[in-house]
Order: structure tokens, then sequence, then C-alpha cells
């Protein structure tokens, strides 16, 4: 069968009846048979059944996973475009066909009945295999829809959201087109990298001849918490970064200032949100011949404890105003904190789900590495208000911002439907 087709899987599902379990809902207690007529293939997946369930994500039905779940380890985030030529119908099988696949990888399952063993020999399998035998390990699987994928190629115009634009220069870009923007975008999350490099794997081979990967990205080592039960991590200064961070259980806070209402924007859209990916190098060499002090000027914060120098524990509030035996302010006016805090944005926050990475080393001998930021926000407005607020912070010394990207991110879709199906109007 190709993959446009109609394929049932050892319940009788379909994939298109699948399509209904939506991608964020979860529904951890489904069974879902991984069997192929083949005796090896039925046995295995029937063993995969037993042991995923237990390391699968369940979401609220409502918002996609990814954003609010708590952050997992590792990350894959791949952006695409859609190949020349392409149409409408290919675009809404595309989607349908992702979130058949995600739905069951995120439940610890192959991306079909078949799988990577259990078909035909003669043919190339439907799963690439590499995370047979792995458990779940809380993959989550988030899609979004760039700027660009509402031109004039699909006749989406008139479903863009008023904000969803390219986001705009900021003071210290050196941006890669090779590495920036994108029609649309995935983000993979799991606790072990080869179950988030899998999700990728295989959606872009479901993409084969409909969309292409334009760029990605892997992280390790999550920047942010997104539960309170999360310790805050250190980022690769060393400091503990995501003290503030929005997390899953403050719903007044996400409804203020993470989820899209709907009032803000098309229908399709309500109770989504916006993702904005940053990938920031950090100029780790410079960092690491900077005194302990100066480090603790720039961030705002102790690096041993992560309190604000004015005082107090990691969750302790900033004072803006205290000053020492001198009068010198105790937090630094160009802070990293200060500048980004919400009393000097209008009382903006934004939900970070950061990671680090180290891709190699640069011509130059210096480890190519950095944060990987990722941010999701009601609107693109508030992120590009804080960071135009960042243009002085002394920070931006030893960061280069050289990868960017928006993408609005849709609710997890109704039962019966496809990711964004809304978007194209079905």
């Amino acid at each position: 069968m190709g993959e446009n087709e109609q394929i049932p899987d050892a319940t009788g599902l379909s994939r298109r009846g699948l399509i209904g379990l939506a991608v964020g809902a979860g529904a951890a207690g489904l069974a879902i048979g991984a069997g192929s007529g083949v005796a090896g293939g039925v046995a295995l997946g029937r063993a995969r059944e037993r042991q995923v369930q237990d390391a699968a994500v369940s979401g609220d039905g409502i918002h996609q996973s990814g954003i609010t779940t708590p952050v997992q380890d590792h990350l894959h985030f791949a952006a695409y475009d859609m190949m020349a030529r392409t149409t409408r119908d290919d675009l809404a099988s595309l989607l349908q066909d992702w979130t058949y696949a995600a739905t069951r990888m995120m439940q610890g399952l192959e991306v079909s009945a078949t799988g990577a063993v259990g078909g035909s020999p003669e043919a190339p399998p439907d799963d690439t295999g590499e995370a047979l035998g792995l458990p779940a390990s809380n993959l989550t699987i988030t899609f979004g829809f760039g700027p660009s994928l509402f031109d004039d190629r699909f006749g989406l115009a008139d479903q863009r959201p008023p904000g969803l634009e390219r986001l705009p220069a900021f003071l210290g870009d050196d941006l890669d087109p090779e590495r920036s923007d994108g029609d649309l975008c995935i983000q993979a999350c799991a606790d072990d990298p080869q179950v988030a490099v899998h999700a990728i794997r295989n959606l872009s081979r479901i993409a084969f001849g409909r969309a292409r990967i334009r760029w990605s990205q892997l992280g390790f080592g999550r920047t942010s918490k997104t539960t309170s039960d999360q310790a805050t991590p250190r980022n690769l200064f060393g400091f503990k970064d995501g003290t503030a961070n929005i997390l899953a259980d403050d719903t007044a806070a996400l409804d203020e200032h993470v989820w899209v209402s709907a009032s803000e924007g098309p229908a399709w859209l309500a109770g989504g949100s916006y993702l904005v990916a940053r990938r920031i190098a950090m100029l780790i060499e410079t960092w690491d011949r900077t005194r302990l002090a100066e480090q603790d000027r720039v961030v705002g914060r102790d690096k041993a404890q992560g309190a604000p120098l004015s005082g107090g524990d990691e969750f302790t509030a900033p004072d803006f105003a205290a000053t020492d035996a001198a009068g010198k302010a105790r937090i630094d006016e160009r802070s990293h904190v200060r500048l980004a805090h919400p009393d000097f944005n209008g009382g903006i926050r934004i939900l970070r789900r950061g990671y680090n990475f180290v891709d190699g080393n640069t011509d130059l001998g210096r480890l190519n590495a950095g944060l990987f930021f990722l941010s999701f926000q009601r609107s693109p407005d508030r992120y590009i208000t804080v960071q135009r607020a960042l243009a002085t912070d002394a920070m931006g010394e030893y960061l280069k911002h050289v990868g960017s990207g928006l993408w609005a991110v849709p609710p997890a879709p109704a039962p019966g439907r496809s990711i964004g199906a809304g978007v194209l109007g079905d």
C-alpha cells in the first residue's frame, strides 16, 4: 500500500480512524496492535504494547503535547518546506499521515501496523526500526505552521493569523537563512535521544515527495522546567536557567500568556500558541575566561544557588531597587535578569522549553555550542517586545543569534481530524 492509502492495523482501525486519537490527546491506556500477519511481527507488536504504556505521555485533549508537558532530556527539532508543485491536497494528506504516525510513535509503537519487520521483504519497511525494543520515553511530537505556508501556493492566505509574520531583525542578529524559518516545523522531545531522532527520521521519510527538511537541530540537557517537581537545570554557561518559567499547573498564567484566545485570530488557532525558535551560539571560551563576579553581574544571579544578587534564595523575587553600601544597584541595570523581567516588559511572560546543543567545533577550533531557545507565547508581539528589551543585555557580548523561526501551533486535533485540519477548511 502507498502512504496515502488506508492501512488497517491489528485493531481494525484505519489510518484515518486513528487520527481521532489526536496528537497530544495522549490516550496512554490505548493498546494499538502492531501485528502484520507475520508471526514474528505480531509477537513483537504484542510485547511492545505491554512495555510502552508507562512511558507514554497523556495530554489534556485540548492542547498539543510538548508545550506544558514536563520537559524531557532530549530534542530533535526540524523545519520543513513543502516541495515545488505540491498541491493543497498534498498538504492535507501529509498532515493526515503525520498525525497517524505521530499518534502511534507517542505510544511507543511503530509508525504503522506492519512497521519495521512485518511487511513484505520485497518492499521497504514502513518503519526504520532503530526504536525497536525501546519504550516510548515520554515522546512528544508538536507541529507548527510557518508564515510562508500561507502564501499563494495553497490558497491559505485568508487563514493566516494576523501576527504570523517572519520575525523582525534584532540587534546583534547574524542569521543563517539556511538555518531559519520553514513552512512547517516538528518538535520531538523524549527522554531517549534515539526515540526523538526516530520520530523525526520517520516523519521525514513519510513526507518524501511532499516536503523536505530545511534544517534541523539536536538538543540535550533541558534549560528550563515546566513542573514544580523538576529541578531547575543549568545552561552551558553553568547558571540555573528557567527559575521563573510558567509551570503546567498555573492555568491562569497559561491562559494569560501562552494560549491563543478565540478572539485573537482564526478559529483554527484558538487554544493553540506561537512557537519561537532561536539558535543562539554561546562564545564558550570567552565566557570561561571571565571572572566569576563578572559572570554573576551579567546574569544578575549567583552562580552557585541561582539566587538574585539582591539576596534570598533561587525563588526569591529580585529586588531591583536594592543597593549595596556604596549605593550601587545590586542587580546591574544591564543584567539579563533585569532586562528580561516582566516588570520591565509590561508584565509579559513566556513559556520556555530550550535545550543545550554542541555541534562539534568551529574552524577556529572552538566549541560550536549554545542554546537552542524555544518559547511558547500567546502572540509573536510578546516575544518581540522581550527580545527588543534585551538589546542592551550585558550577556549579548557572549552570544550570537544565528538561526530563527516562528510558527503558529494549533491545538490538538478534534476526534476524527488531523493536526491543523481547520487551516484547510475541512
